[in-house]
């Protein structure tokens, strides 16, 4: 295998930088370059020089042999002056060595998952914590990389590899004319298939990561660009008393109290527009509101679309269209009700996140899981031995997929393709 190397810390320049070598060629690039290779684990003070003897930094160095590394390899760390330049040097002297090469992006993260250091699980994890901006996001990536949900699928499986062994028990020993299972065999079966539905309930991992979509609706003129820039603290959608100013999807992801939102302005709805353009919005306005996680309806009273909540804008207005029973009443222009809103806002996103210590599933691993549970259902009604054994089977390759046990290389690119060159 080759031997890599990366910039691991942040874009120069800083204070310090990191610069991570790993493969079997490890050790001989660290001492190529300092001239002797370091106690394991300690940080060491060394002159870092190129083939030709020019000094490149005076740096710290770290030793790590493998296996019991973060990637299972012997690792080296260059801990660096922060510069541009000093980086590009050493970086150049690390290519002109034998068998070294850039890393790809996420190859580090990628070699650690080959070496069995961690799970798929735990990898997509880790990105999320990568990318985490909230609280929220956080801490669930932290539960997610730690090993939470992989825990609780290899408690499963072993569950099911029990079951499996009851049952070819039962077949090896068992009367040839006639398989009895153990009365608590398929209430087993059932408790498993139960525990799986209570984690497939768990808060959208996409959710999470893409913030609680909330999509402000209405005719044009309802006042929606006004609240989008209140409640994104920004001036990113242009407001004007002229009808059909907002025409396409406007976006924006913000926290709020720790939750991440993305508040969605767009066209004003009416059945008929004589401009190509707004009508195109419009259409696209339509299908924003069946995306999103929650709508906000600032037109008229009882036209919302279902399960919306009724907003009065423009409180401050005398002249304004009232409702009598609106979820809120709101001005834009004088912030009466949008502390109150922001507060509603936050309570409902975050029953649709994750709570402390529990796992958020994405689409990846809810799928596996689905497909377990499908299995397991079919495994509790079967009576030919035969084909249950196949179902456990089936529900048992469906958890090996979801940690990585068996993973294809298209998956294996989806997923630590989202992780930066260095990690």
């Amino acid at each position: 295998m080759d031997t890599v190397f990366a910039l691991s810390s942040g874009s120069p320049p800083a204070g310090i930088a990191v610069v991570r070598i790993t493969g079997p060629q490890a050790g001989a690039a660290l001492t190529a370059l300092a001239g002797v290779l370091p106690p394991p684990r300690r940080a060491t003070r060394a002159r870092l020089r190129d083939a030709g003897g020019d000094l490149l930094d005076h740096a710290l160095v770290l030793w790590f042999p493998g296996p019991g590394t973060v990637t299972g390899e012997d690792l080296a760390e260059l801990h660096l002056h922060g510069g541009r330049a000093v980086i590009v040097a050493v970086e150049q002297a690390l290519g002109r060595l034998a068998n070294l090469r850039r890393a790809d992006a996420g190859e580090f993260t990628r070699r650690a998952f080959a070496n069995g250091r961690i799970d798929l699980a735990e990898a997509e994890g880790l990105a999320d914590l990568l990318s985490a901006e909230t609280e929220l996001q956080r801490r669930a990536a932290l539960e997610a990389a730690g090993g939470a949900l992989s825990r609780e699928v290899e408690g499963w499986r072993e569950r099911l590899v029990g079951l499996s062994a009851v049952l070819e028990a039962t077949l090896d020993f068992g009367d040839e004319d006639e398989i009895t299972l153990p009365a608590q065999f398929s209430k087993n079966i059932r408790q498993l298939e139960g525990d799986i539905a209570s984690a497939l309930a768990a808060p959208s991992a996409e959710t999470l990561r893409e913030g609680f979509r909330v999509a402000l609706a209405g005719p044009p003129n309802a006042g929606k660009s006004t609240l989008f820039n209140a409640l994104i603290e920004s001036e990113a959608a242009i407001a004007t008393p002229i009808p059909g100013t907002t025409r396409d999807v406007l976006e924006r992801s913000v926290a709020i109290a720790g939750v991440p939102f993305t508040f969605v302005d767009m066209a004003g709805l009416r059945d008929e527009s004589g401009d190509m353009v707004e009508a195109i919005g419009i259409g696209r306005a339509r299908e924003e509101i069946g995306r999103a996680d929650l709508v906000l309806w600032l037109g008229a009273e009882g036209e919302a679309p279902s399960g919306a909540w009724e907003i009065e804008p423009q409180a401050d207005r005398p002249d304004r269209t009232g409702k009598t029973s609106p979820r809120h009443r709101v001005s834009a222009v004088t912030g009466e009700g949008l502390g109150a809103l922001r507060r509603d806002l936050v309570a409902v996103a975050r029953r649709a996140m994750p709570k402390p210590g529990q796992a958020a599933l994405n689409a990846r691993q809810r799928g596996w899981l689905d497909r377990a549970a499908a299995a397991l259902g079919r495994a509790t009604d079967e009576h030919d031995p035969l084909l249950l054994a196949e179902h456990l089977r089936e529900a048992r390759t469906a958890f090996d997929r979801l940690v990585g046990r068996s993973a294809t290389e298209d998956v294996l690119d989806a997923v630590f393709g989202r992780f930066c060159i260095g990690k």
